[in-house]
């Protein structure tokens, strides 16, 4: 009986050291919106003829990182519409109105991750859901570890940079048709440095 007893302690011991284990690989972050080491940019051409450059400068998020099973990784972000901004007061105004993001009625873009695929050397696919202007699509962002380590506070920081293509179409805004086939794509380049949860 006595054995028994000792081989399952010893199993139940293994057991948590195993989910303990897990548990330490999960590391937790907030994107760095105070120190704004964050960004979120875009660029879309104009009738074809140049390069048209934007960000939202308003956003905040957190992310998981496991640095045993990456399968585990996920992100979840919300931007303000109305952040918008293409250095152009008149172009910024005609973005939030009804033609394009409808900021009054859609305050907030969302992305929320629902997986993701390891390629190794900090590089790999997150598969997600985008949420904007009402219209939820899957989008999957092209992922790649820029640093991680101490910072001078005594923070531990991740940073990484992502890259994806969306498509005007896909959400339904009334004056992208009028853009023309050349304007359909709006390239999205985000870069991000998320402080460790203590």
């Amino acid at each position: 009986m006595k054995i028994k007893q000792l081989v399952a302690t010893a199993a139940l011991l293994c057991a948590g050291l195993i989910a303990s284990s897990a548990t330490a690989a999960e590391e937790h972050y907030n994107i760095d919106i105070k120190g704004q080491h964050a960004f979120i940019q875009f660029k879309i051409k104009h009738l074809g003829f140049s390069w048209m450059y934007g960000e939202f400068r308003t956003f905040k998020g957190d992310f998981t990182f496991d640095t045993v099973n990456p399968k585990n990784n996920s992100v979840h972000v919300t931007i303000d519409s109305n952040s918008i901004d293409t250095n152009h007061a008149e172009r910024n105004k005609h973005l939030r109105s009804a033609d394009f993001f409808a900021v009054n009625e859609y305050p907030s873009i969302t992305y929320i991750s629902t997986s993701y695929e390891d390629q190794g050397n900090g590089h790999g696919i997150l598969h997600g859901t985008l949420t904007l202007r009402g219209v939820s699509k899957s989008v999957d962002l092209t992922i790649h570890q820029i640093g991680t380590g101490k910072d001078p506070w005594g923070g531990y920081r991740r940073g990484f940079e992502a890259h994806t293509t969306l498509h005007l179409s896909d959400y339904s805004m009334p004056f992208a048709p009028k853009l023309g086939p050349v304007s359909e794509d709006v390239e999205l380049n985000i870069s991000v440095e998320g402080i460790k949860e203590k």
